[in-house]
């Protein structure tokens, strides 16, 4: 596995962790955002990131996902 792959994957599931245990969303919408990740992948061969997900879906504020980022990177 490439090291890019492996740091996005890394990346994802940390950042939804983070953003639960913030409150910033809930289990759910963690679930429905890996549901389209993964649908998209299949579909369209394309991989967006769980944050871009979540905001194109307005359940998180772009404020938010730096906050979850700083604490990542």
């Amino acid at each position: 596995m490439p090291y890019n792959q492996s740091k996005i994957e890394h990346y994802e599931k940390q950042f939804g962790i983070i953003a639960i245990e913030k409150g910033f969303i809930t289990p759910n919408m963690l679930i429905e955002a890996l549901k389209i990740q993964v649908e998209e992948e299949i579909d369209f061969h394309t991989h967006r990131l769980i944050g871009e997900i979540l905001m194109d879906k307005d359940c998180i504020t772009a404020a938010q996902i730096q906050e979850i980022l700083n604490l990542v990177f």
